[in-house]
């Protein structure tokens, strides 16, 4: 039988995971985010294991980059929830768990598809998004060459 870690290095894998959802702040700068795990053996990615936390509005800034930027169909994010942040609401709103869940499974599928997808991993942006602890939002658009950037 063989050793199922030699098998992984023979082909490509990409894996992330969304999850560990956290409310973080009060009233108005209350907020939710999340977990990104990436575990890749892919050589354009500088780090093959990485884990950072991240919030909507750096998926929806990851979108945008992309849009601007590349030449790949950015498939939609989960809505904004409008309407979940009306006051006088029976239920939590924006901080909900089963609409957290949904957000949650819905970044999840949106940042696998764009992460598949073989022009996207050469984008800075996507890197920089699932690999560095913060989000430089001005940074220099641009390719990524094998093994940094």
């Amino acid at each position: 039988m063989t050793d199922p870690s030699v098998a992984d290095t023979r082909r490509n894998f990409l894996e992330i995971d969304v999850y560990d959802p956290q409310v973080v702040g009060v009233g108005r700068n209350r907020y939710t985010n999340y977990e990104v795990r990436m575990r890749t053996n892919l050589p354009i990615f500088k780090l093959k294991d990485s884990t950072v936390r991240r919030r909507y509005s750096d998926f929806e800034w990851l979108k945008n980059e992309l849009e601007r930027d590349s030449k790949i169909v950015v498939p939609s994010l989960p809505g904004k929830a409008l309407k979940r942040q009306l006051p006088f609401r029976a239920d939590e709103g924006l901080f909900d768990e089963v609409f957290i869940e949904e957000r949650r499974s819905g970044l999840e599928q949106f940042i696998n598809r764009i992460a598949g997808h073989p022009l996207a991993q050469n984008e800075r942006c996507l890197h920089m998004f699932l690999q560095d602890e913060s989000i430089d939002r001005n940074y220099i658009p641009g390719k990524v060459r094998h093994q940094g950037y």
